[in-house]
């Protein structure tokens, strides 16, 4: 970062400390939004723009260069008249990036003088146009476009620490994707009663990244071509150079017939198993000697003194009108060795018993007494640390739920099966760049701590937070004959972070 930017981010930041300081009287009495005599002009010269972080945006764009790997590989035009194969998938992406929500809000942008100068572009496709294009999507060239993207994540992480690269976390999970349309080829009625698609997604618990995205009817189970995926991306961590592989995930992900050969190639796994009654059978035939308590560790660190819990308003209700209450007694867990049928080796099983106590107002029901089992070849871990894996999986439900609502790429706008796919990995692309954005933050000199932290604290970041402090920068967009300047108008406490960023995607890459 340049000294004189820095000297202005500091100033910045002293003038918006001051202003908001409580121990600061306003000038003018009476309520605070006070705007004054308010008058509306016309800029005929200056031209202003929303998005200022797309500018970074493109610098790491064209540093991994994406756009030249996804027009070398994916090949759906015979003429380029005008755009091209990046012009479409990069257009959808930044489309969501720009906080779009649908196809149709592209053509706020491609209406937007200031943007198409802030992209370099005379004009982008228009949103027929972009659904055309994902109706022009077979199912190889859906897989072709994941595998550039993966091609392109391979570049950002061998920008990495070694220590990135001591294990690959891989969790699987699907999730239902509903939609109102009646016309839409592939959807059908899932198990929970919804019309819509069953996407598969596959993704790197380390950094938040999908890996894979699969879109499949809706009444298929969350499993179906689940083991593919993860085989690939099994193999892509290998190629990236992880020394360990571990694969997570839930009941339906239990695939019992693919278990040896992953233990034969060194993967470590943790799936849940289905309560069957061998299984409950098995726990039940324990000695109590074997069953211990479970003994979880607390959810944060406490960094103040306690305070006083408020009142439970909630349980209060729930007494005093006699609705049926739910409380955890216990947790008590136990291991044995079981051989799935179609397995020919033994893996481990640990078993959670929860004592749950049923309630109506002051009186006991009864007590209920619930299985859960996992299944697992890590012979090293404790109990403890193996149902900790399990339920740390969960997180991926944060992801999706990013994936949905956040960068909505699970809208199903398009008019089938594969279409909607294709437009679900460009929209995903959006939440990949996010990522990639804060992989590339520096983290070493003087600074590497607090550098760390705020990379540790981007890639965290919600969707929407992220868009707001380093996509949403009002600035002004100036033309000259050698360069495009984004002149920066507004200020936010990660406006350091971000030019760091941009400093940095400048530089080539590290071979």
């Amino acid at each position: 970062m340049k000294k004189r930017i820095a000297k202005q981010l500091r100033q910045r930041k002293r003038k918006i400390r001051n202003r908001l300081d409580k121990r600061t009287m306003p000038e003018h009495l009476g309520p605070m939004l006070n705007p004054g005599n308010i008058h509306y002009e016309f800029s005929n010269r200056n031209r202003g723009v929303l998005y200022g972080g797309m500018g970074a945006m493109q610098l790491l764009v064209k540093r991994l260069e994406l756009d030249e790997t996804i027009n070398r590989y994916l090949r759906l035009f015979k003429l380029h008249h005008p755009y091209y194969e990046s012009d479409h998938v990069l257009n959808i992406a930044y489309n969501i990036l720009c906080n779009g929500q649908c196809l149709e809000d592209i053509e706020r942008l491609r209406n937007d003088e200031a943007y198409l100068d802030a992209v370099g572009a005379d004009r982008i496709p228009d949103p027929t146009t972009a659904g055309d294009f994902c109706r022009r999507f077979a199912v190889e060239h859906v897989e072709i476009l994941q595998e550039v993207i993966n091609e392109i994540r391979l570049k950002v992480w061998s920008q990495q620490a070694p220590d990135f690269f001591a294990e690959a976390v891989i969790d699987a999970d699907g999730t239902i994707a509903e939609t109102t349309g009646e016309c839409k080829e592939g959807m059908d009625m899932s198990y929970k009663g919804v019309w819509g698609y069953h996407p598969l997604v596959v993704s790197l618990s380390n950094t938040g990244e999908p890996l894979y995205l699969c879109n499949r009817s809706g009444n298929c189970t969350s499993s179906e071509k689940a083991a593919d995926y993860l085989n690939k991306a099994a193999a892509l961590s290998r190629r990236a150079g992880f020394r360990k592989i571990r694969f997570r995930g839930d009941t339906d992900f239990s695939q019992t017939q693919y278990l040896d050969g992953w233990d034969d190639e060194g993967i470590t796994f943790v799936f849940g198993m289905n309560a069957m009654p061998n299984l409950i059978e098995t726990a039940e035939n324990l000695s109590e000697a074997v069953w211990e308590g479970l003994i979880r560790p607390p959810k944060y660190v406490m960094k103040t003194d306690p305070r006083t819990k408020p009142v439970n308003v909630k349980e209060q209700i729930v007494k005093e009108r006699g609705y049926k209450n739910i409380r955890l007694q216990s947790e008590q867990v136990a291991e044995f060795e079981y051989r799935p049928v179609k397995c020919r080796k033994s893996y481990r099983v640990v078993a959670l018993i929860k004592v749950r106590k049923f309630t109506r107002g002051e009186a006991v029901l009864f007590d209920d007494i619930r299985y859960f089992f996992y299944i697992t070849n890590d012979r090293t871990a404790t109990r403890s640390e193996v149902i900790a894996d399990a339920n740390n999986r969960c997180n991926q439900e944060n992801l999706i739920e990013q994936l949905k609502n956040g960068v909505r790429a699970m809208r199903m706008p398009v008019d089938d099966l594969v279409s909607n796919w294709a437009y679900m990995v460009m929209a995903s692309l959006a939440w990949n760049l996010k990522a990639w954005y804060a992989l590339f933050l520096p983290a070493k000199g003087r600074w590497h701590k607090k550098h760390k932290a705020e990379k540790t604290k981007v890639l965290r970041m919600e969707f929407k937070k992220f868009r707001n402090f380093f996509i949403l920068l009002p600035c002004q967009i100036v033309k000259t004959g050698r360069k495009l300047v984004y002149r920066l108008l507004g200020w936010n406490e990660y406006l350091d972070v971000f030019f760091r960023a941009a400093t940095t995607f400048r530089c080539p890459l590290r071979c």
